[in-house]
């Protein structure tokens, strides 16, 4: 049996750069960074003192305050790209049969801000003083939940978590659910709200973060030679997929149709990427077979691109390996570079600016990248966002514990 035709018909994001879809997109591609100093909470002991924030969020803007209370930030971010992703797809749930839409989402690490905050009030007020609504809030699938009630979706419903894998293996089997004929309808993606005293102080510990304190704006550069490590970023971003069928009946606007998806892992080290670049290669690899394509049919990358000196090195030997002589050919640019590194959510808003650059052909750039590295020597689209018709994209997503994922996405074509 032939595999069923998944298409992208709703989008939505929350990010340092703009609270919705179209202002993210733009300032993307306007080259604009989403960092600048912590101000939220002391870090007068952290290496790192700056990171990509949602820096106008206000909860009371999208929630009344008693539901806000029983939120979690992680949650709130990913309701609200859900809710632009819903009304943007059109869907109208009233005619659907719900037990035919479902919700898969990923996030990497859940509610740490709630867990840090309720320690404390344990701490110093007592056990009792710790809300019913903790558990309700920290848990990880509480995005996924909180999602079905909001929009009534009754099929298969859960998180998957993968560190900075997690929503691209929630968008790949959001897909596959769809393909196999288990659902019409598929709301996904990924949310995260790490940027916390803690979540902070452990990637610090770890040296994973730039420590570019002086001029944060700059601090992310992925593929530049004085890349120092990432920077941490905030945010979710949401897809509505669809069986092609059910899009072209209710007269749907296509945005691209999601190809194929890849998935691997090292087996090497809890938090180090093997240097032989041998699972992202196959992730790319498998992506490519499944969606049907020759590595010369790609024009775009977009690349997990960290800003850290291995997981950059390492996948641009793995992009070389997959696409030979096509390699230099590609254009490859990191959207990390200027919304920092989103974790658990980054596979989500990076697919939907693959997405974007389908429908308006132009790719953005990644910027900071002024010292062009000897060993690093694709095009990784420098600065300046670029005019290009992408007919196929592949998004990559490595994760901590070894994880790599990949997605294929292509222009709509009946």
């Amino acid at each position: 049996m032939s595999k069923r035709r998944v298409v992208i018909t709703g989008v939505g994001a929350v990010s340092s750069i703009g609270l919705d879809l179209p202002t993210t997109w733009s300032n993307m591609l306007a080259g604009e960074s989403g960092a600048g100093m912590i101000t939220k909470f002391d870090t007068e002991h952290h290496t790192a003192k700056f990171a990509c924030e949602v820096w106008d969020w206000n909860p009371e803007d999208y929630f009344p305050r008693t539901e806000a209370k029983r939120l979690e930030k992680f949650t709130m971010f990913y309701l609200v790209a859900a809710d632009e992703a819903m009304k943007a797809s059109g869907i109208d749930m009233d005619k659907e049969d719900r037990a035919r839409v479902g919700c898969i989402t990923g996030t990497g690490i859940g509610g740490i801000d709630e867990i840090e905050k309720s320690k404390v009030l344990q701490i110093n007020r007592g056990a009792n003083r710790v809300s019913p609504f903790f558990i309700p809030k920290i848990m990880a699938n509480a995005m996924a939940g909180q999602a079905a009630i909001r929009f009534g979706t009754m099929g298969t419903c859960y998180v998957t978590s993968s560190a900075c894998a997690s929503a691209s293996h929630a968008i790949g089997v959001a897909m596959r659910t769809i393909q196999y004929g288990e659902a019409d309808v598929m709301l996904t993606g990924g949310s995260e709200a790490a940027t916390t005293p803690l979540g902070l102080a452990g990637f610090c510990s770890l040296k994973a973060v730039s420590t570019r304190n002086d001029d944060p704006k700059r601090a992310s550069r992925p593929f530049d030679k004085d890349r120092d490590g990432f920077v941490m970023g905030e945010g979710a971003a949401a897809l509505v997929l669809e069986e092609l069928e059910h899009a072209k009946a209710r007269g749907a606007e296509i945005i691209a149709e999601l190809k194929g998806y890849g998935s691997t892992d090292d087996a090497y080290h809890i938090t180090a990427p093997n240097e032989d670049a041998d699972g992202p290669s196959r992730a790319m690899t498998q992506a490519l077979s499944d969606a049907g394509l020759n590595p010369e049919d790609v024009q775009y990358v977009n690349a997990h691109g960290t800003s850290t000196y291995l997981n950059d090195k390492i996948e641009t030997g793995a992009i070389k390996r997959v696409f030979g002589d096509h390699a230099r050919k590609l254009s490859i640019s990191s959207t990390k570079s200027m919304v920092g590194h989103l974790l658990g959510a980054s596979g989500a808003i990076e697919l939907a600016a693959c997405a974007m650059s389908i429908r308006d052909g132009k790719v953005h750039p990644t910027i900071n990248h002024e010292t062009p590295d000897p060993e690093l020597d694709l095009d990784y689209v420098p600065n300046v966002a670029r005019d290009l018709k992408v007919d196929h994209a592949i998004s990559n997503s490595l994760g901590f514990g070894g994880h790599n994922t990949s997605l294929a996405i292509g222009r709509f074509t009946d």
